[in-house]
């Protein structure tokens, strides 16, 4: 499918917005995102999919780019539901631009034409009952970033929610306190990447650092269940002093907000650069340690990273979950507290939820029609 004819599809699957106000000019403020374009009649914001059609701002619903129910600890969350699963969907669009970004095919499929990808219609509904199915506790919007698809996300969560499901967003962190406030009913658990700590590599991406810090700053405040992840790019953003003001950034926040350093390899436009290997992930893991963070995971090196894969009591230093990559290997927290000390471990662990742990397979409508891509 070209990205005219993918555009055309999209054009027809929008509903109007909720998350922007009318100007006296005619444009339209999106506050979706902390870019919070003024659009103009016709025009789409930075996102390529929120769009002013005479003075209405019109956005992305009814369909899915992916979909996918995988354990919880791949978004990643390490601190809610472990060993469980989240049934993760996602759309098309990005609000960045990053160089390395993994899911590129969607993320940016309106603004590379390498990146066109397909979309499945699908109902809020199809959704939550994909996720009682399957079982998974929590529902993901992820794969692109979500706050630009926040209605659609809002549409699928505000049932499912009311049924015992816990919402989650994976994203990039370019927030307003607005769309914040507004999804804050339905969203339980927030992971922001946090991808640098300079300002002028934030904007090579198409950010803004001190958005993002303002936002890790609100969820945290707002009561959302906060995991920060960074993507560790060497030559980009492992100096160790710009590790050491990242730890101190989310130390002064809180020092049981969960850091996972993840390791890099080449993709999409980033191919340069070298994978990140273990002792590169170790050297940032014992900084974020210095400065007081006491979890910390070192991530995408399996077994290679002795204990920092774990969760241990950061009083007794008892091991209370224990991992290989995705997989929860073992459990050994008692109502959330350290089987040990009886330390309290901060995470999403007695939270009461209405679905149980059997898998019971696939929904029967994704059965019937396992090929509904629109082409």
């Amino acid at each position: 499918m070209t990205q005219a004819n993918l555009q055309h599809v999209l054009n027809r699957m929008v509903t109007e917005g909720a998350l922007y106000d009318p100007l006296d000019d005619g444009r339209l403020l999106c506050y979706a995102c902390g870019h919070e374009c003024k659009i103009a009649d016709g025009k789409h914001g930075v996102c390529r999919v929120r769009r002013n059609v005479d003075g209405k701002l019109m956005v992305p619903g009814g369909y899915v780019a992916g979909f996918a129910c995988d354990p919880i600890e791949k978004k990643p969350f390490y601190h809610a539901f472990p060993g469980r699963e989240a049934l993760s969907f996602g759309m098309l669009g990005c609000d960045l631009h990053c160089g390395y970004c993994q899911n590129w095919v969607t993320s940016q499929a309106l603004r590379d034409p390498d990146a066109v990808a397909g979309v499945q219609q699908i109902s809020a509904d199809q959704i939550r009952d994909a996720a009682e199915r399957y079982r998974a506790p929590v529902i993901c919007s992820t794969y692109n970033e979500p706050l630009i698809t926040t209605e659609w996300a809002m549409d699928v969560l505000r049932s499912a929610t009311g049924q015992g499901f816990i919402g989650a967003y994976v994203s990039n962190g370019n927030a307003t306190e607005r769309v914040l406030q507004y999804i804050r009913p339905h969203v339980q658990l927030y992971k922001v990447d946090l991808k640098s700590f300079d300002d002028r590599a934030y904007r090579d991406l198409g950010g803004i650092l001190p958005h993002v810090k303002r936002t890790i700053r609100q969820l945290h405040a707002m009561g959302f269940w906060l995991e920060i992840v960074t993507l560790l790019v060497p030559g980009f953003n492992d100096d160790a002093d710009e590790l050491i003001r990242m730890a101190d950034f989310l130390v002064n926040i809180s020092p049981d907000i969960p850091w996972h350093i993840t390791a890099f390899h080449s993709d999409y436009k980033m191919t340069e650069a070298r994978s990140t290997n273990a002792d590169d992930l170790l050297a940032a893991g014992h900084i974020a340690r210095q400065a007081g963070l006491r979890y910390v995971y070192l991530g995408n090196r399996p077994g290679m990273v002795g204990s920092w894969e774990h969760t241990h009591c950061p009083d007794c230093g008892t091991t209370v979950i224990e991992r290989h990559g995705f997989l929860v290997k073992a459990n050994h927290l008692d109502h959330g507290r350290c089987p040990n000390c009886r330390t309290a471990i901060p995470g999403f662990w007695n939270v009461d939820c209405v679905v149980p742990q059997q898998n019971m397979g696939a929904p029967a409508w994704l059965n019937e029609h396992p090929d509904a891509l629109i082409q």
